[in-house]
């Protein structure tokens, strides 16, 4: 079932041959590159609440010899090593294909997850949580890229939001899971179960996963991951960057520190909690609407409102409301805006780069935000320890994503793609 196209020379996306070829592409594997992609950046979910679930267990038993110290030290590593395996892989995925490339991040990340459950010390442990971002972290990009050049063009920014939407729904079986498995088996299955449900999805992966048509079209001999920071380019990608940065940023900042925040701010330890579900509820809500409103009214325009729009609700949530109604409606608009944001920033990337070097400009994207996703709980937690939590926490995220508004401003809303990368442009 999988692709196995011979590569040509690059080929005009607008070319009636090029598209009959995808379309037929699509006819071949209806829905399979979608299930697959959303499966992959499912594990991506899992391992955002992994840690956090068996942190608890390890701090109070002390297993391996860990102490709250040694555990924020792995977790941090974790996602030192997923920010680096994202941008190590987009220039392997442009050069070798996106198909072979996430099969083989996908073994990787599963081998060494279940491999964690039998760490010896905390030194293992933490240095196979890095090894096992690494691969981890490339998938995403990789699944990304591969979403953006499958889906019609008309329908990039649907397909990425849906295709993300499995990122949350992995977070929250995984922590629905933790509550049954810790208890009962202990925390070494949490990372056994996430392993093989890797391996798993591996064979469906090698029989059913198509190669990117875009992919197959393009020659990339002679082209170079630096290119996307030549030329018009350079102005593209910092802009970019800086909005995956805060995108991120509000992610990781709002779901690790969300109770605490409201908690500061006189709302009750349980609802804080449940303020974080309905936090990720609108989060799901508003990836398959931000898609669709991407699709037809542009990357650029909507993605300048969900953030600016997120930069409003972030601030608005320092008010204090006595109605318990409106502060669940509140939080729950505020997830609408603030994770969608984030990967309409991917969606536009997809948009603005060719397959030449999307692959790279993905990586690079999603791991420069994941630094992002590191800086943010640092600095809540800081204000938590200074006592400024609320209503400063609130402030610092609203400011993150209008900081995301202004870089966004600098990208423009279209390149011209004539057919090589040394030829694109920016459209003055």
């Amino acid at each position: 079932m999988a692709a196995t196209s011979r590569r040509t020379s690059p080929t005009s996306t607008t070319d009636p041959a090029a598209t009959a070829a995808a379309a037929s592409e699509r006819r071949d594997h209806p829905g399979w590159p979608v299930l697959l992609c959303w499966l992959v950046v499912a594990l991506d979910g899992f391992d955002l609440v992994v840690i956090g679930a068996v942190i608890p267990t390890l701090s109070a038993t002390g297993d391996l010899g860990f102490t709250d110290a040694s555990l924020t030290t792995a977790s941090t590593l974790g996602l030192v090593g997923v920010g680096i395996g994202a941008v190590l892989i987009g220039p392997v995925s442009d050069r070798l294909g996106r198909r072979r490339s996430l099969i083989s991040c996908v073994a990787w990340f599963s081998v060494l997850t279940v491999a964690t459950a039998w760490a010896p010390s905390v030194g293992a442990f933490t240095t196979l949580r890095f090894l096992a971002g690494l691969g981890l972290g490339a998938c995403l990009p990789t699944a990304l890229a591969l979403m953006s050049e499958y889906a019609p063009a008309s329908r990039g920014g649907t397909a990425m939001t849906r295709v993300m939407t499995g990122y949350h729904v992995g977070a929250v079986l995984t922590a629905l899971l933790a509550l049954v498995v810790i208890d009962a088996w202990g925390w070494e299955w949490m990372f056994v179960i996430g392993g093989v449900a890797g391996l798993l999805t591996l064979p469906l992966l090698y029989l059913a996963l198509p190669e990117s048509e875009a992919f197959l079209r393009t020659d990339t001999r002679h082209v170079r991951p630096t290119q996307v920071l030549t030329g018009g380019y350079l102005r593209v990608s910092l802009g970019l960057w800086v909005a995956s940065f805060m995108g991120l940023l509000l992610v990781y900042g709002l779901n690790t520190w969300l109770p605490k925040l409201m908690g500061e701010a006189g709302y009750s330890i349980n609802a804080g909690t449940t303020l974080l579900l309905v936090l990720n509820v609108g989060a799901v809500i508003g990836l398959l609407v931000a898609g669709q409103i991407s699709d037809r009214r542009g990357n650029k325009p909507t993605v300048l409102v969900w953030f600016g729009v997120a930069a409003a609700c972030l601030a608005l949530l320092s008010i204090r409301i006595e109605n318990e109604l409106l502060v669940y409606a509140a939080v729950l608009v505020t997830g609408v805006f603030v994770f969608s944001a984030q990967v309409l920033v991917y969606a536009f990337v997809g948009h603005l780069y060719p397959p030449e070097i999307r692959g790279t400009a993905l990586g690079l994207a999603a791991g420069i935000g994941r630094v992002g996703a590191i800086v943010g709980p640092s600095i809540t937690g800081a204000l938590v320890t200074a006592g400024l939590a609320y209503p400063w926490g609130f402030y610092v995220f609203a400011g993150a994503a209008l900081l995301a508004v202004l870089a966004l401003l600098t990208v423009p809303a279209h390149l011209r793609a004539p057919g090589t990368v040394a030829q694109d442009a920016v459209a003055q």
